[in-house]
């Protein structure tokens, strides 16, 4: 009886180890999954291979066009105007910019005046009985005379011994005195040559102010210019006048310049020429850092992608029969962010954003349903 509930067990025993062997298999199965094939999608873009102007970008620090420093003359007490001379306060074209204590030169000035008057009233009786037909002119400038007006310009003379007489009488030199003196005195009195702003001061009013003393700087706030360098190969082909996009650094706004100066001489050192494009927007300043983008000429069948799809420098990745091919061409100009390029013919499909392990050969699908391959 034992020996029956022995093979009983036995078999019990092989029959639940064939079971789970089974069942184990069996969900190993059911883990294990045919993993599907995938197929890139890739973004393309038809070559279509047209002339390109060639654009360098090159920056440099703006700069006022029109800019002075202001030098007085003569000497005196600086006297507060009608706007505080202080960096930053506008001046129109014509406006007084400051103004030096002149009362001991202007009493000067009529005293000469006067002395000039004395002189012209001196000559007249004689001018009278010597020369009566030019003495109605005379007459006539003696009469206009004011003394709180400049100096009005003499009579022209008829003749020799008219103003041989005229110059004996010391005329001529009361004249020429007075004159001098207007010339100084306007010097007391600094006006604006154009619209602008003080940039900087370095008087205050109630300073004694010496001759050949730097006062400020006044500047033009409506137009810049923009001093770059370019290097020399492309000098031959900027022409004054040429249109310069400009931009800052953070490329949030843009302008446009206009080249004006052209600097001939080459810098050994760089090797490079300074180019001055001139651009007038009240959102500038001076001192601004920008950047410029010169053209200088255009290439003719060529084509312009990212810098970031080319391989090793001189390859680029086309789809043809929905296999990646890597095509050599001809680099001929680099950009910052892109670069033209020789070389692709009209209709291929260049790879337009790079493709993660890419590889000759690699099977791809495009996602565009209007690109297509060229028949060739």
């Amino acid at each position: 009886m034992r020996k029956y509930i022995s093979i009983f067990i036995a078999l019990l025993l092989i029959a639940i180890a064939v079971f789970g062997y089974k069942k184990l298999v069996d969900s190993k199965k059911e883990k294990k999954q045919k993993t599907p094939k995938i197929t890139k999608v890739v973004q393309t873009q038809v070559v279509e291979n047209t002339t390109i102007p060639l654009i360098i970008t090159v920056s440099g620090t703006l700069k006022a066009k029109d800019k002075i420093d202001l030098f007085t003359e003569v000497q005196g007490i600086l006297i507060r105007g009608s706007r505080i001379f202080k960096p930053g306060t506008y001046f129109s074209r014509g406006e007084t910019l400051l103004r030096i204590n002149s009362e001991e030169f202007s009493a000067n000035l009529r005293a000469q005046k006067s002395n000039f008057y004395s002189v012209l009233t001196t000559m007249m009786p004689d001018l009278q009985l010597d020369f009566p037909d030019v003495y109605p002119k005379w007459h006539t400038y003696l009469t206009n005379f004011d003394m709180q007006k400049s100096v009005a310009q003499l009579p022209e003379t008829n003749s020799n011994k008219e103003k041989y007489f005229i110059t004996g009488r010391k005329v001529l030199s009361s004249y020429y005195s007075v004159k001098n003196a207007e010339a100084r005195l306007s010097k007391y009195r600094i006006k604006a040559p154009f619209s602008g702003v003080l940039s900087e001061t370095m008087v205050n009013p109630g300073a004694l102010i010496r001759p050949g003393q730097k006062l400020g700087t006044f500047v033009n706030t409506s137009a810049y210019e923009l001093e770059v360098n370019i290097n020399t190969q492309y000098g031959d082909l900027l022409q004054k006048g040429k249109k310069v996009s400009i931009q800052n650094l953070e490329h949030t706004k843009e302008w446009t310049g206009i080249v004006s100066r052209i600097n001939p001489i080459v810098d050994t050192g760089s090797q490079t020429i300074k180019v001055y494009i001139t651009l007038k927007n009240k959102d500038l300043k001076e001192g601004m850092y920008l950047e410029a983008n010169v053209p200088v000429k255009s290439i003719k069948d060529a084509f312009e992608v990212s810098r970031k799809l080319l391989v090793d420098d001189t390859k680029l990745y086309i789809v043809n029969d929905s296999l990646l091919h890597l095509q050599t061409i001809n680099p001929v100009f680099f950009n910052e962010k892109t670069v033209v390029v020789k070389g692709l013919k009209n209709g291929q499909l260049v790879v337009k954003e790079p493709v993660p392990g890419a590889y000759h050969g690699m099977i791809v699908k495009v996602n565009s349903k209007n690109q297509k391959l060229n028949d060739n």
